[in-house]
């Protein structure tokens, strides 16, 4: 179940015309830009400066973006990634949605050593456990159990915890 605050929209247009009512012109302005600037380049380190200091996620130690990850450019401070995980190519993480009666913001909560493969997008108000795998081209629309292999549009659990140390130590021998 995806934890989100819920607000109606006033007024006789969609909640996403009335944007900048719910956010700031000029922080949407400032995080687009330095989003993009991550995107682009290809030092990880430089991202996770980039992404601590002025869009104020919480990004653990050694967590890897890969190139073209977009993080949420008005709500990016809802976002915490683990320690010595890694974010795939082209990923998107939305800590918001606009709908047409409403807006929701929610936090996204990634653990440590999870890996999220490329062009997978994570709707607001989820966890994706600790040692967590979601596969590519994934849509993360409800919480991922730590350990556990995950995938599909919309997501399913595809491997639980304990399946995936049975293929761990099978693979072992």
């Amino acid at each position: 179940m995806r934890r989100t605050e819920r607000y109606p929209s006033k007024g006789e247009a969609n909640s996403l015309w009335h944007i900048y009512r719910t956010v700031s012109i000029f922080k949407v302005a400032k995080n687009f830009i330095f989003i993009q600037i991550a995107r682009y380049t290809p030092f990880v380190s430089w991202k996770n400066v980039l992404y601590r200091l002025f869009l104020r996620m919480n990004v653990g130690k050694h967590t890897a973006f890969a190139l073209m990850v977009v993080p949420d450019v008005m709500f990016p401070e809802r976002i915490s990634v683990g320690d010595n995980s890694i974010i795939g190519f082209n990923s998107t993480i939305l800590a918001h949605e606009y709908l047409i009666d409403e807006y929701r913001i929610g936090d996204v909560e990634i653990g440590s050593n999870v890996l999220i493969g490329a062009n997978t997008t994570i709707l607001p108000g989820v966890k994706i456990g600790d040692g967590a795998i979601v596969s590519a081209a994934s849509l993360v629309n409800r919480d991922i159990p730590a350990g556990c292999f995950a995938g599909g549009n919309p997501v399913r659990i595809i491997y639980s915890a304990e399946e995936m140390q049975l293929r761990a130590a099978k693979e072992d021998k």
